[in-house]
């Protein structure tokens, strides 16, 4: 069975707006929140934005049931160790399960990459530059959340229950990075390569248990597990699916 996750846009809404949408999505059941990392609003329309952990533990605070999670997170808008400590913060603040999607970064000519630029940041050109930070953040996430870690990280914080971590993905090479390392992969559902994706992390994966989470649009249509595209996840074995409300006034049904 496919779990519904919900995401909203703090370019558009303010504190009180995604906080009347969190505490809806939880009456409704949905799974779980996302938030997005971003630094600024332009990229997703809006004229403002919350940084992403400080609005989780905001959401820690305002919710009490619904997961939390952040969809995907930028592993060069902060050094790894802060990206990690912070992942493992939220979710003790929150005390529930915490999905980390990261995700490898723009190039410097991508369409994302405007906000990095204005804010001074380093914007990696190379794409195996980029694909080694997300295997640093999986690995030192690794080390420093085992029971048994190293002395040299007995004292970072010790997240219980430990933070899922999923790759958003968008070249085989990631894919199959994710399938090798992450608890997941996240595919944008309407994308022309995703099955390639998703059958790349499977066989870098193994026989292990591995997640396999989509993308797309909110559409309260989705919400039917008789609809055809969600049929079609089904057969794709989907476990999860973020819905993302991009607009200022997200309504969400009484229950899923």
């Amino acid at each position: 069975m496919t779990v519904i996750d919900v995401q909203v846009s703090p370019a558009v809404l303010d504190w009180a707006g995604i906080r009347e949408a969190a505490l809806a999505a939880e009456a409704a059941g949905f799974g779980a929140f996302h938030v997005f990392d971003h630094l600024a609003g332009l990229p997703l329309g809006g004229d403002s934005m919350i940084e992403s952990f400080a609005l989780l533990g905001a959401l820690a605070e305002a919710t009490t049931t619904i997961e939390l999670g952040a969809m995907v997170v930028n592993v060069w808008n902060r050094q790894v160790g802060t990206l990690v400590t912070a992942a493992a913060s939220v979710a003790h603040l929150s005390g529930r399960h915490f999905h980390l999607g990261i995700g490898a970064g723009s190039s410097p000519a991508g369409p994302w990459a405007a906000e990095q630029h204005a804010a001074g940041h380093h914007v990696e050109p190379e794409l195996v530059e980029r694909q080694q930070r997300v295997q640093h953040v999986l690995d030192l996430a690794a080390s420093s959340w085992a029971p048994d870690r190293s002395d040299h990280l007995a004292t970072f914080p010790l997240p219980s229950p430990t933070p899922t971590i999923i790759v958003g993905v968008n070249s085989v090479s990631l894919s199959r990075l994710a399938g090798r390392s992450a608890d997941g992969i996240n595919v944008q559902w309407n994308r022309p390569r995703r099955d390639e994706f998703l059958a790349a992390a499977d066989t870098a994966a193994g026989e292990r248990r591995f997640l396999r989470t989509a993308y797309h649009a909110y559409d309260p249509a989705l919400l039917d597990p008789e609809h055809p595209t969600r049929l079609e996840m089904t057969e794709r074995r989907i476990d999860r699916l973020v819905l993302a409300e991009f607009g200022a006034s997200p309504k969400f049904p009484p229950s899923v």
